[in-house]
Parts: C-alpha cells; structure tokens; sequence
C-alpha cells in the first residue's frame, strides 16, 4: 500500500481510496462537508471533524482535454480529460475522467467514482461517465 499524498489531515481519505470509498470530511459543528481534507471545518472553523462515504456520484462542472504529456509517466495516457467535479455531497474535485467515451464528455454529464493505481502505486479516485 503506497499513500505518497498522505498527512495527518488526509491519511483517513487515502485509506479509503485503498478500499474503494470516497471519503469526505463532515464538521459535527456545522455539518458542512468538505474537500480536500483539512484539520479545520473551513465554514465554521472548528476542529470537530469525522469521516463520511460518498455515495459517488456527481456532476461535470467542467473539463479539458489533455494532449501533450507534462511527464514521461502520462505519455502513453494521452489524450485524456481532466474534470472538475461537483460531487452529490457538494464538494469540488478535480480528477482525471476515464473510460472508452470519456473524450465524449459534456458539461453537466452524471458521473460515478471509481479507483485506479497510478505510476507509483497510490490508489486515487477517478471519475466514468454514468
């Protein structure tokens, strides 16, 4: 298990990447759920957070399409799309969309979750068209 992205705030996010669960932190104060992990609630600024599942699921807010490789380890990935993410719980992601129509992408198309093993063997969440 390689968590190269994880600290203190989003250790508990990256194991649920490793068991296939989207994580979001929910402030017991203000119920507002965010991302990315943080040690505060950035709405109500206490530090009363726990961990919720998503039900991953969400929305494409918008995209691009990448078709020059920015390193030697995205060279054969080309061309791919990177989209923001409004997720069903209300955060923004940024991640990469897969699948065979992901270049098909509109604005606005319904996505769900799923999880692919990067070059350094980090488990990190991606989006499908739904």
């Amino acid at each position: 298990m390689t968590m190269t992205f994880a600290n203190g705030d989003s250790l508990e996010y990256w194991k649920g990447a490793e068991e296939g669960k989207l994580l979001f932190q929910k402030c017991k104060s203000c119920g507002a759920v965010q991302f990315p992990p943080r040690h505060h609630c950035a709405t109500c600024w206490e530090a009363d957070l726990d961990w919720s599942e998503s039900a991953g699921t969400g929305t494409v807010e918008t995209f691009t399409i990448v078709r020059r490789a920015p390193l030697p380890a995205f060279r054969d990935k080309v061309p791919y799309v990177v989209a923001s993410i409004i997720v069903a719980e209300g955060p923004r992601m940024i991640a990469a969309l897969v699948g065979d129509d992901a270049l098909d992408v509109k604005i606005g198309d319904a996505v769900t979750v799923d999880f692919e093993t990067d070059h350094e063997g980090n488990t990190l969440p991606v989006f499908r068209r739904a």
